[in-house]
């Protein structure tokens, strides 16, 4: 599905033009689509899309949308925190995640505090603290070929993204620690089933997202926005342990397991 058809150009997208663009934003009707846009590295998460995605979030005319649809260009929805990034920034790593992870603590939270439903289409891989992504929207709609896989015990890391700030209170404490410890991979059956999808589809899943918000934007607005603060009404809670999670991840990134880590997965993908 073309999503980009027939859609306004807003005054964000020109200014972002004169930029990389790793978030495109358009309107269509009273919706707006957010995409990302680094499909080359699988849309991992580095600072600039980060902000990027940040920016839009906040852009008046999102927050004005009668509900938005997050998608991803290319053959994954995000695969997590981009670890070249990371050995890029080696000397300084403890500043970098600092960075990193509150960027997408911000996003995660901008996303949960939308005045308008969120949905996300996800399609291919979903890995490390993009998950947070789907964790802080409304409704989630997976490609049959879906999976989602935290590797932070293969890494070294310590969580981000929300899987312990939000995860356990949809799945469960002790189903999450099994899985953060296990590196299991889930497939989108097994999301729809934990509850982290709400649909799973083996084609058009940017059609049936979109479709979603359609009928949500043609319910009473006041009435879904009032009902989306309330549900959301543990906002401080929330920042307090997604905040934790960010001190924990900064201290174990730097440790020699993580830094091994880093090396010995970066050294196999380029034997794969």
């Amino acid at each position: 599905m073309a999503v980009h058809s027939s859609m306004s150009v807003t005054c964000y997208e020109r200014t972002m033009m004169k930029t990389e663009q790793l978030v495109t934003f358009r309107l269509q009707d009273q919706l707006a689509i957010v995409s990302l846009n680094r499909p080359d590295r699988h849309n991992s998460l580095v600072p600039g899309l980060l902000s990027q995605l940040l920016r839009v979030f906040e852009d008046p005319q999102c927050q004005d949308a009668e509900a938005v649809v997050l998608r991803a260009e290319g053959r994954s929805f995000s695969t997590g925190g981009d670890l070249a990034g990371f050995r890029d920034h080696r000397d300084k790593i403890g500043a970098y995640a600092q960075e990193l992870v509150g960027q997408l603590n911000r996003v995660i939270l901008a996303i949960y505090t939308h005045p308008a439903p969120v949905v996300c289409a996800v399609q291919g891989q979903v890995t490390g603290g993009s998950l947070g992504l789907l964790l802080a929207a409304d409704h989630v709609i997976m490609h049959r070929g879906v999976t989602v896989t935290p590797w932070y015990s293969v890494v070294g890391f310590s969580p981000d993204g929300g899987w312990t700030a939000m995860l356990p209170g949809i799945i469960g404490r002790q189903r999450a620690m099994d899985w953060l410890a296990s590196n299991a991979e889930k497939n989108a059956e097994d999301c729809l089933q934990l509850g982290l999808a709400h649909d799973v589809v083996g084609d058009g899943c940017d059609r049936v997202a979109l479709d979603w918000a359609k009928q949500v934007a043609a319910k009473k607005q006041g009435s879904i926005r009032r009902t989306r603060q309330l549900l959301n009404a543990n906002i401080e809670e929330l920042r307090r342990r997604l905040d934790a999670e960010r001190a924990s991840f900064v201290k174990q990134v730097q440790t020699r397991q993580a830094l091994d880590g880093i090396d010995n997965f970066l050294r196999r993908q380029q034997h794969a």
